[in-house]
């Protein structure tokens, strides 16, 4: 990209960091279809279009969930009471609780995110809830604040896109797993072509669309890092309401010089992915 690599973790904590003050998400209401980073308002149903469960969602305190992912990472890891889980980009910390009740007081939730505001909001949620279980730690996912072969389980929600390493925030997963230990990512891959003004613009960024990779890229920078039976278990495409609101995809619009129809077009190319794989080694039992 030809905007600078710290421009973008500018532009992405400061977009981030509003919506943990404020409590919302950067879009308006999708249009009813499994709905990418942040489309989805924090609501009940926009919930369940991303296969959250409506009962665990109900036992997680009211303020972690944001509407910001683009799926649901726990959806496809089984997680056992005892657990170390590591959660990539934790935002508001939804499914890091989601995860500590399921390891149970005898397992153990880091939650990094380098975004100061949501670090705030998530500790504020975990004490309100009682999760003494949980942390939160601040740091980049290119830098994982956590020691080497110390969790059992990584997952992340609408994350990774926003890397400008993505190659090192894989390695860095790998790194502080188990071996044997499993990872559970759902993101934004590119199945086609953008155009150039697309993938340069900021404000496109910071909407999870212009920091997308192919899939196939996404899938191979896994098993460079090292990790072993990559497996994409779902894939969705989407339109563009389903991706961005309307405010913003003027802001887009308007920062481009794209017209609205060729943004449109352009959004044809993204898809969300709910993506699993595994640390070669003996079973963590996650």
């Amino acid at each position: 990209m030809a905007t600078d690599e710290a421009d973008l973790k500018a532009a992405v904590r400061e977009r981030y960091g509003q919506h943990a003050t404020s409590g919302t998400s950067c879009c308006g209401p999708g249009a009813g279809s499994p709905t990418p980073c942040c489309a989805t308002p924090a609501s009940p149903t926009g919930s369940e279009q991303l296969g959250y469960d409506q009962t665990e969602l109900r036992q997680i305190p009211s303020g972690a969930d944001l509407g910001l992912g683009c799926g649901n990472p726990l959806a496809i890891m089984a997680l056992h009471e005892g657990a170390t889980v590591l959660d990539l980009g934790s935002g508001a910390g939804i499914d890091c609780f989601v995860a500590a009740n399921r390891v149970g007081p005898s397992g153990h939730v880091i939650g990094v995110d380098m975004t100061p505001e949501m670090v705030e909001r998530a500790r504020r949620n975990a004490e309100q809830g009682g999760y003494s279980q949980v942390e939160f730690r601040l740091g980049e996912l290119e830098h994982l604040p956590v020691a080497d072969a110390t969790v059992d389980a990584v997952i992340s929600n609408c994350v990774i896109n926003l890397v400008p390493d993505k190659g090192q925030a894989f390695r860095e997963a790998f790194r502080v797993l188990k071996p044997g230990g499993r990872l559970s990512v759902s993101d934004i891959v590119l199945l086609g072509d953008i155009p150039d003004q697309l993938r340069d613009s900021a404000e496109a960024y910071v909407a999870c669309l212009a920091g997308a990779i192919h899939r196939d890229a996404y899938l191979q920078l896994l098993l460079q890092a090292g990790f072993e039976d990559v497996v994409i278990e779902d894939e969705q495409r989407f339109e563009l309401g389903d991706v961005v609101s309307q405010d913003l995809a003027a802001e887009i619009e308007r920062h481009t010089g794209l017209e609205a129809v060729e943004i449109e077009r352009a959004a044809s190319a993204f898809a969300s992915v709910r993506v699993r794989a595994t640390k070669p080694g003996a079973g963590a039992g996650s």
